[in-house]
């Protein structure tokens, strides 16, 4: 499971753990926007997205999840590499859980 991680100086970062290794996590659960307005897993990879209009729902994500104490966040949106249909199909296997396991 990929988490987002936002920095002291609001910077976002995502890391991959595995199962009895996550740490407690929010999620967002969110309505989509166009593909052009929502920041991707690409787009967190290549340090771009800033500018699209879904990056503030990121950033008040974290900020959300901070208020509750909690260092990692996850969205669909830019958690998931939905490029590679095999972790694409993975991952989608594993939502139901990722959520029901969030804090």
């Amino acid at each position: 499971m990929r988490l987002l991680r936002c920095s002291d100086t609001g910077e976002l970062s995502l890391a991959q753990f595995h199962d009895k290794a996550i740490p407690p996590y929010a999620i967002l659960s969110h309505t989509w926007g166009t593909d052009t307005g929502e920041v991707t897993f690409d787009d967190l990879t290549n340090d771009t997205g800033k500018d699209k209009p879904g990056y503030k729902k990121i950033c008040f994500c974290a900020e959300q999840a901070a208020g509750y104490g909690l260092e990692n966040f996850w969205i669909n949106t830019c958690c998931i590499n939905k490029e590679n249909k095999a972790k694409l199909s993975h991952a989608i296997n594993l939502i139901f859980r990722w959520y029901r396991n969030a804090t």
